[in-house]
C-alpha cells in the first residue's frame, strides 16, 4: 500500500462512506490535476467525470484561476467581515446580484392569476440585491432559511398586532427526497431517509411534496420507453395539483407557508430527478400565489450547469457565435423564475476554495434594520466570511463563464453529451438516461421494460463506478443513478472516454 493510502487510512474519516468498506482496500489518492485529468499518487491518470463531486468548472490547474489567487496572495489572504469589508467581496457580490438579475423578473409573465389582482400583485418579485457570504452549500441553505423564518416571524408579528391573533411559527415545504445541505436547519429540510433519519430528533419539522420524478411518478400511465421519460409520460400534472393542494390545506390550517424550498431543473442528491418543462414555473407560481418565499438552492446547479437552453442544435450554435452573449448562469434564469433567496456554492470558486453565498431581496434586508438597541441584526456569521482569496477565485470563474467561448464550449459539450448518452439505450440495465445542460443521471434497473430497480445492497451503482475506475474514469453514484458531470474543459474524445467507460462497466457487471 502506498505510504499515503496507509496515513488516510490510519486518520482520515471520509464523508458518507462506510469506513468499513473503505479499510479493506487501498483508496486512489489524488496528487495532481491538469484540465479534465487528475493524477493518483502512483501515476495512474483518470478523467474527472463528476467535477469533483460538482464544483470543478473549468479544469483543475487553470492558470486564470491560479493568477488570480496568486494576486491577491501578494496582498492579503483573509480578513475579518465582522466590522470590516474587503475588495474582492465587494465585487463580488456586485457581479452575483448582476449575473443573478441578468433576465429579470420573468417569471408571472404569463401567470394564470393575471386576472385576479391581489394573487397577481404577490406574483412580482423583487429584484436580488443583497449578497451573504459562508462556507458551503450547507451554510447558504441555513442563512436563508434562517433569514426566512425571522422575516416571516416579523410580518406576522405586524399581522398580529393588527388582529390580535396568536402568530404562528413559521412552516417550510421542499420536495420528496430533497437535500440541501448537513447543517441541523438544512437537515431539517431534506426528505432523504437514508441521510436524515438518524438526526430526526435534533431537527424541526417540514412538510414534503411530491418531486416531479417523472420515471416513477404514479401518474405516469406510460410504457417504459427508449427515452428519457420526461419525454413520453402521459399525466395531467398531478404533481403540480398535489403543490396546489398542499399550500391550500396549510393556509385553512391558519399558518400558510413561509417558503418553499426547491432545486431548480434537476435535484441532485435525489438521484438526479430533472424537472419536466413547465413544473418550475407552476410550482413557484402557486407558492408565489400563497404569499411563500421562494428558496432556491443552486448549490449544485449554478454556474452554467444546467446549460443555456433545452436543445442545442446547430442554429443555436451559429446565433452565438453570430452575437455576443452573457451566459446564463443560474437555472432559475433559464426557467424565468426569481427567488426571494438564491443559494450558491460548490462552483462558485469554480471548485477552488470552499466559499458560498445567499443572494436576497431589498425587503427582506430592510426587515432587519433598526437602532442598535432594538437587535433585529442578523445574528450569524462565519470566521471565513467573504474570503478574500475565495473571492478573487470566484471573480475570475465569473469572468471565463460569461465569455462567448465558454457559453460556445458548453453548448457544443451539451449537444454531445446527448449524442453520446443516446448509445446508453442499448444496455437493458438502463432505465432512464436524465441530461439538463451538464448534468447527467444513468439511473441502472434490473429490468428496463418494468423498471424494477436493484436493492440498495447489490451495490450496482457503485459496481458500475469501480468499473469505471478502473478504465481510468472517475465518478459517485447517487444511489443505482450514475453521475456524469464533466468540467465545462473537457474536449469531445475525453467526453466519449467517460461515456464509454460507463457503457463497457455495465456490460462488464455480472447482473
Amino acid at each position: 500500500m502506498h505510504p499515503l493510502a496507509q496515513l488516510d487510512q490510519t486518520y482520515v474519516w471520509h464523508p458518507f462512506t462506510q469506513m468499513r468498506d473503505w479499510l479493506r482496500r487501498e483508496p486512489i489518492v489524488i496528487t495532481r490535476g491538469q484540465g479534465a485529468w487528475l493524477r493518483d499518487a502512483r501515476g495512474r491518470a483518470y478523467l474527472d467525470a463528476n467535477a469533483s463531486i460538482w464544483t470543478n468548472l473549468h479544469g483543475h490547474h487553470h492558470p486564470k484561476l491560479n493568477a488570480a489567487i496568486q494576486r491577491q496572495l501578494k496582498k492579503i489572504s483573509h480578513s475579518s467581515a465582522l466590522g470590516l469589508a474587503n475588495e474582492p467581496a465587494s465585487l463580488l457580490a456586485e457581479q452575483l446580484v448582476k449575473a443573478a438579475n441578468h433576465c429579470g423578473p420573468a417569471a408571472a409573465r404569463h401567470s394564470r392569476f393575471k386576472h385576479q389582482p391581489r394573487a397577481r400583485a404577490a406574483l412580482d418579485p423583487a429584484p436580488l440585491s443583497k449578497v451573504f457570504f459562508s462556507d458551503n452549500g450547507s451554510t447558504a441553505l441555513e442563512v436563508a432559511l434562517k433569514l426566512a423564518y425571522q422575516f416571516t416571524l416579523r410580518n406576522r408579528g405586524k399581522m398580529t398586532q393588527k388582529n390580535k391573533r396568536r402568530r404562528a411559527e413559521p412552516k417550510f415545504l421542499a420536495l420528496d427526497g430533497a437535500y440541501h445541505g448537513d447543517t441541523i436547519g438544512a437537515v431539517s429540510l431534506g426528505h432523504i431517509d437514508l441521510f436524515h433519519q438518524a438526526y430526526r430528533s435534533l431537527v424541526f419539522k417540514t412538510d414534503q411534496v411530491m418531486a416531479p420524478y417523472c420515471y416513477r411518478c404514479p401518474f405516469n400511465q406510460a410504457k417504459p420507453d427508449r427515452l428519457d421519460a420526461r419525454k413520453y409520460r402521459q399525466c395531467h400534472w398531478e404533481c403540480v395539483g398535489r403543490i396546489e393542494q398542499k399550500f391550500s390545506r396549510q393556509k385553512r390550517l391558519g399558518n400558510p407557508y413561509a417558503g418553499f424550498v426547491f432545486e431548480p431543473l434537476m435535484q441532485g442528491a435525489a438521484g438526479m430527478i430533472p424537472q419536466p418543462g413547465g413544473w418550475l414555473g407552476q410550482a413557484t407560481e402557486i407558492a408565489r400565489s400563497y404569499g411563500a418565499l421562494l428558496i432556491a438552492d443552486e448549490v449544485m446547479t449554478g454556474f452554467g450547469r444546467t446549460g443555456e437552453t433545452c436543445h442545442v442544435d446547430a442554429r443555436v450554435i451559429a446565433e452565438v457565435m453570430k452575437h455576443p452573449i452573457r451566459g446564463k448562469l443560474f437555472a432559475t434564469t433559464r426557467a424565468g423564475v426569481v427567488p426571494d433567496f438564491l443559494c450558491v456554492a460548490k462552483g462558485l470558486t469554480g471548485g477552488y476554495l470552499p466559499m458560498a453565498a445567499t443572494l436576497t431581496t431589498q425587503p427582506v434586508f430592510d426587515a432587519f434594520l433598526g437602532e442598535y438597541e432594538e437587535f433585529k441584526t442578523f445574528f450569524h456569521g462565519h470566521s471565513f466570511t467573504g474570503n478574500q482569496l475565495g473571492a478573487s477565485a470566484a471573480l475570475a470563474s465569473l469572468d471565463l463563464l460569461q465569455t462567448q467561448a465558454s457559453v460556445l464550449q458548453r453548448l457544443r459539450l451539451q449537444k454531445l453529451l446527448r449524442t453520446e448518452l443516446d448509445s446508453l439505450w442499448s444496455l437493458p440495465q438502463v432505465g432512464d438516461i436524465r441530461q439538463v445542460g451538464l448534468v447527467a443521471g444513468i439511473e441502472l434497473v434490473k429490468n428496463w421494460r418494468t423498471r424494477a430497480p436493484f436493492d440498495l445492497r447489490e451495490r450496482a451503482g457503485i459496481r458500475v463506478c469501480e468499473g469505471m475506475a478502473q478504465r481510468g474514469v472517475l465518478t459517485r453514484p447517487v444511489g443505482n443513478v450514475i453521475v456524469l458531470m464533466p468540467p465545462y474543459c473537457t474536449t469531445p474524445a475525453q467526453l466519449q472516454t467517460m461515456v464509454g467507460a460507463l457503457r463497457e462497466s455495465v456490460r462488464a457487471c455480472q447482473w
